[in-house]
């Protein structure tokens, strides 16, 4: 999986414009940054290695579907014509 950059002197210093203390801001960054460390993020590359045998038996499962569809209605026209 991936990490995401988190910019910490950005937050703080948002932090500090909206009123907070400059300890408080730093504590609430490395809490935040803590927090967030310990998430495991699921990026498109992920997905699409993950996904990728699933969609090889759909596109299989397609075709045999068309097959059997296919053997049908030639079963069907050769009875009644």
């Amino acid at each position: 999986m991936s990490t995401v950059a988190f910019d910490t002197l950005k937050f703080v210093k948002t932090l500090e414009a909206s009123g907070i203390s400059a300890t408080q801001a730093e504590a609430i960054a490395a809490a935040y940054r803590d927090a967030s460390n310990d998430q495991e993020l699921v990026t498109k590359k992920d997905l699409q290695v993950e996904l990728a045998p699933l969609k090889a038996e759909l596109q299989i499962m397609k075709w045999m579907s068309g097959l059997i569809l296919g053997g049908v209605v030639a079963l069907i026209l050769k009875t009644f014509f």
